[in-house]
């Protein structure tokens, strides 16, 4: 049985959607697909779901009756370790801003097709398989103040622990990896979450601006994580 077989068997997704009828296809599709599905309607009992059981990608619907989508995923983004991909059907930026901003691995605009969402999934399962950056000999990266460990996906700035979300350690091993060289907003794109960029997606943009803040970098003046206009962002070596 192939690697991404054997992760799609055993991964276990939490479905909070109010919609019964998409929620019913959404699930069913799922199943198909091999995942184990719990659904939910409330946002009430999906918070109290990721903080009771180990769910490796939740799928949390931006607007629901009794709490807020963005609210719980406020409240829980520091407790919960899997991945939270939120779902609207507002196609707003500020909806896709709140998300991300507020630790969401992923976003996605509703209806979406069934092989989308599946390919989505994969693509952030995958992200807890294969390493996205090589461990060094002591397995450790030093930039500076900033120390990063793999093994033990541990940052610290000035010896103090960074509280990164899953999303933005990913990153920041991303562009780490890379340090001294432009990487373009296609290539984290695709390296990150499998899809292509189509120039219009905001999510690795509003997700270096929260991985500034939390390194210390100075958005105004950048000296980290800087902008190279038209091209990318290129991380600093020293």
């Amino acid at each position: 049985m192939s690697t991404e077989a054997v992760t799609s068997i055993s991964a276990r997704i939490l479905l909070v959607e109010d919609d019964e009828r998409l929620a019913q296809l959404v699930a069913e599709a799922l199943r198909k697909a091999g995942y184990q599905v719990t659904h939910c309607s409330s946002g009430l009992d999906g918070e109290a779901l990721m903080r009771t059981q180990p769910f490796e990608v939740v799928l949390l619907d931006g607007h629901l009756p009794d709490k807020d989508g963005f609210d719980v995923l406020r409240d829980v983004r520091r407790d919960f370790a899997g991945r939270i991909v939120m779902l609207t059907a507002r196609d707003d930026d500020i909806d896709q801003v709140l998300g991300l901003e507020g630790g969401a691995d992923d976003y996605i605009t509703k209806p979406v097709a069934p092989r989308v969402l599946m390919a989505r999934i994969k693509a952030l399962l995958r992200r807890d398989t294969t390493p996205l950056l090589a461990a060094t000999e002591s397995d450790e990266m030093r930039f500076g103040e900033l120390v990063i460990k793999p093994s033990a996906r541990d940052v610290r700035l000035a010896g103090a622990p960074v509280e990164l979300t899953t999303a933005e350690y990913d990153l920041l091993h991303f562009l780490a990896e890379r340090a001294g060289s432009t990487v373009s907003r296609e290539d984290i794109m695709q390296g990150l979450r499998g899809i292509e960029f189509d120039g219009l997606d905001r999510a690795i943009d509003a997700r270096v601006s929260r991985l500034r803040k939390k390194i210390g970098d100075d958005a105004q003046a950048a000296e980290r994580i800087k902008t190279v206009r038209g091209q990318g962002y290129l991380f600093a070596k020293d």
